[in-house]
């Protein structure tokens, strides 16, 4: 398994970014308004990647006085924390073109910059809940990988 590394998210949101910020500018006049709400989904899933990690952990160390963990249940639990840190980078690449095409549009106090602010902050939460409960999830049996094997791959 590999994990999931910094540059692979930010190429994500880059990309999300560039592409969403020229569909902005061609139709922005048109969008509904944004409710505040919408970036705040993205929170509670990252509350949850959190509460996950902070449970499973123990289980996946394999600490005495704690239940092991089930293979298959692990790897779902990876899948999550995988999905959830893309996510997490699409949509914050997402938010920040809104929010980097209303600021250069002089609309600082409108309910749709406001909302881009709660949508950008609940993706970083997003990606670093996702992080977390991947890094939660390492098996300690495991070799630790080497950037350098994988640079000859």
């Amino acid at each position: 398994m590999s994990y999931t590394r910094p540059r692979e998210l930010l190429g994500a949101a880059l990309l999300a970014a560039v592409l969403l910020y020229g569909v902005v500018q061609l139709s922005y006049g048109s969008l509904p308004p944004l409710p505040v709400a919408a970036g705040g989904v993205l929170l509670v899933v990252a509350i949850v990647d959190a509460v996950l990690a902070i449970v499973l952990r123990p289980r996946a160390k394999h600490r005495s006085g704690s239940e092991p963990l089930d293979p298959m249940m692990a790897t779902r639990i990876v899948a999550l924390a995988k999905a959830s840190s893309l996510v997490g980078a699409l949509m914050g690449g997402a938010w920040a073109s809104m929010l980097l095409y209303l600021l250069t549009e002089v609309r600082l106090f409108g309910s749709d910059t406001i909302a881009s602010i709660v949508g950008l902050v609940s993706a970083a939460a997003l990606v670093g809940g996702g992080l977390w409960l991947e890094w939660a999830m390492r098996n300690p049996d495991e070799p630790q990988e080497d950037d350098d094997d994988e640079a000859e791959r």
